[in-house]
C-alpha cells in the first residue's frame, strides 16, 4: 500500500458502496457516511487504518483500508464487515 500521505490524497472524495446503500464522503478534515449518522466526524490515518471521532471524542472508531486505488476502496468496518466502494 501507499504511504500514509499517499493514502490521504487517494482516499479523499465521494465513494459509493457497490450495493448502493452507502455514500462515503472524505474531505481534508471530515469523514461522513450517510447510511449511519450523516454527522461528519474528524479523522486521521495511521498506517492502513482510518480513525474517526466526533469532535475529537474517544474512543476512536477504526476502519481498516484493505485495498485502495483511484477508483476503488475496500474498507473493513469496526464489526469486521468488508465493504467495497467505487467512485
Amino acid at each position: 500500500m501507499a504511504s500514509c500521505s499517499g493514502k490521504a490524497s487517494k482516499i479523499k472524495g465521494e465513494w459509493r458502496s457497490k450495493n448502493g446503500e452507502t455514500i462515503l464522503k472524505i474531505t481534508n478534515k471530515q469523514f461522513t457516511m450517510d447510511s449511519d449518522s450523516p454527522i461528519p466526524e474528524d479523522y486521521f490515518i495511521k498506517g492502513d487504518t482510518i480513525f474517526t471521532s466526533f469532535e475529537g471524542n474517544q474512543p476512536y472508531t477504526k476502519f481498516v483500508v484493505k485495498e485502495l486505488d483511484e477508483h476503488s476502496l475496500k474498507l473493513e468496518y469496526p464489526d469486521s464487515a468488508l465493504v467495497e466502494f467505487t467512485r
